[in-house]
């Protein structure tokens, strides 16, 4: 759920989740009204039923920066189609066991003559409005290499 806290006569808004043990490993996670199962077999004791909580955190990174790119592509007026964004990243081998590198991976068919157009709205979607990406790029190096279909 979202709600507000006043600071400084600003309206703050505020992300809340709750993760409610479900028995073994598993988790039900609300989020707003969504409901998203947490569960991991490699932990051991796992029944597999949702997807670990690292790799939750690369889907909140490709979407973030599909649903920013999506209203710059439409606001420069920009036709595009089969539209995707990847990340991939390398577990470090020490406990605790985090993101060593990321990489992002976007995929979109465009009009050539726009592809230069294209990388500056990826840019100006990283460097300004991806929040997610503001805050992953400060623990792990992330790269990105675009894929023109």
């Amino acid at each position: 759920m979202a709600y507000f806290v006043p600071i400084n006569n600003k309206e703050m808004v505020r992300h809340k989740t709750t993760a409610v043990h479900k028995g073994k490993m598993a988790f039900d996670a609300k989020i707003n009204n969504h409901a998203v199962v947490v569960d991991t077999v490699e932990a051991g004791g796992g029944d597999n039923t949702g997807p670990n909580a690292k790799p939750l955190m690369l889907v909140a990174l490709a979407g973030c920066v599909g649903m920013e790119m999506v209203p710059i592509l439409n606001k420069m007026r920009m036709e595009f189609s089969d539209f995707s964004v990847e990340a991939d990243a390398e577990l470090t081998d020490e406990h605790p066991r985090v993101y060593a590198s990321i990489k992002l991976i976007v995929t979109i068919k465009i009009d050539e003559s726009n592809r230069a157009r294209f990388e500056n709205a990826l840019h100006l979607s990283l460097d300004k409005y991806c929040g997610v990406y503001a805050m992953m790029s400060k623990v792990a190096p992330i790269t990105k290499e675009i894929v023109y279909l």
